[in-house]
């Protein structure tokens, strides 16, 4: 898709390297895989060393609510699960749990194991438990929206978990509010990683699915971030289904390693299975597991994933989500709504993990927000 460095050194690639030199080694779409700049990219390349050591820091207070209801008693929560099989899924279900009993309040997960058919029959059978609140938890609200319309006619408020693409309340779909990280800041973070990293000198495999609007979304945000420094290099653009992944992956990578052979030094990925999939390939290739190809996951962040960081082995970092937390305000969002407030706004930060700062966690669970919470729901 992209095409090789050319070796003839022309005057228009001189003064190319010297705009971008210039001016922080901005560039445009044009100018990708025409391989890494002499030049470098100073301006942006210490933006994103600062971004990064922000992004990577374990030790942040919690900048979430410190104020709000008391905890209304007495409620019910049904979390529809899109497949409790999904790691991210059920780590939110496992922090939803956790806070439920704080404030008293009873929770039941119904697992729609991942198909259409499922995660409707599951929202179905939670609006006939008439619960005080349902989640709409990892799946796409346009499967289900009879369901979704059943619900909002019996006044059953809905909070999403990665329903929509943006954090905060949603007209259409209607939902209170919808927890996720952005999706800008997501993709920001994992293209300033691998200019950091690499001190902006890098030749880079960008794995998707554009067969989900959403994802398809966050990669070309990541291809815009990595286009912002001349020496990084997009060496591919690499389609693949999630659902295909662990069949495609390994012939993909193969067949990436024979085309580029040393050139390909990172690699972003928009969900960390990518990696695990990847991983028998390169190995099998010889590539040693601490990289290169240095890969990061801008997805959920997993346990595997973490625990593929940990022991280097064919992952360097990832953009994880902090799932527990977000159980947690999935509790609050719901009692804002239960007493008549507005939701919170509150917007979880993006976070890099890697060998270095996760401490052999596998997951991200910031610091804070339980006593905060605590706090707030007890009045």
């Amino acid at each position: 898709m992209y095409s090789n460095r050319k070796t003839t050194v022309t005057v228009a690639a001189l003064l190319a390297a010297a705009a971008a030199l210039a001016t922080g080694c901005e560039r445009g779409p044009q100018a990708a895989g025409t391989g890494p700049s002499d030049a470098g990219c100073p301006a942006t390349l210490a933006k994103a060393e600062t971004a990064v050591r922000q992004a990577e820091n374990t030790d942040a207070s919690w900048t979430g609510p410190t104020t709000g209801p008391a905890a209304v008693p007495g409620r019910t929560i049904v979390y529809v699960a899109q497949t409790m099989t999904n790691p991210g899924v059920a780590g939110v279900a496992k922090g939803l749990e956790e806070a439920a009993k704080i404030t008293g309040w009873r929770v039941r997960v119904i697992d729609g194991e991942g198909t259409p058919a499922g995660i409707q029959a599951a929202l179905s059978q939670a609006i006939t438990l008439k619960p005080s609140g349902i989640v709409i938890g990892g799946f796409d609200p346009g499967l289900t929206s009879q369901q979704v319309a059943r619900a909002r006619a019996a006044g059953i408020p809905l909070i999403g978990w990665h329903a929509v693409a943006s954090p905060g309340p949603s007209e259409k779909p209607e939902l209170f509010t919808n927890i996720t990280t952005k999706v800008e800041d997501v993709a920001k973070i994992s293209a300033d990683w691998i200019i950091a990293r690499s001190k902006g000198s890098a030749g880079t495999v960008l794995f998707t699915d554009d067969s989900i609007p959403f994802a398809r979304h966050k990669a070309e945000l990541i291809k815009r971030g990595l286009a912002t420094c001349a020496g990084v290099r997009l060496l591919a653009y690499v389609n693949i289904p999630i659902p295909d992944a662990s069949s495609r992956a390994p012939q993909e990578v193969s067949s990436l390693l024979s085309r580029f052979q040393d050139e390909w030094t990172y690699s972003v990925a928009i969900n960390d299975l990518y990696f695990a999939d990847a991983a028998p390939a390169l190995r099998a290739a010889g590539q040693p597991g601490s990289g290169p190809p240095f890969n990061i996951g801008a997805g959920d962040g997993d346990p595997s994933a973490f625990q593929r960081i940990n022991s280097k082995q064919f992952q360097a970092a990832t953009v994880p989500e902090p799932l527990s937390q977000q159980g947690w305000q999935i509790i609050d969002e719901f009692n804002h709504a239960f007493a008549g407030r507005p939701a919170s706004g509150y917007v979880a930060p993006v976070h890099v993990a890697a060998a270095e700062n996760s401490s052999g966690a596998t997951s991200w669970d910031p610091s804070g927000y339980r006593e905060a919470y605590e706090k707030i729901w007890r009045g």
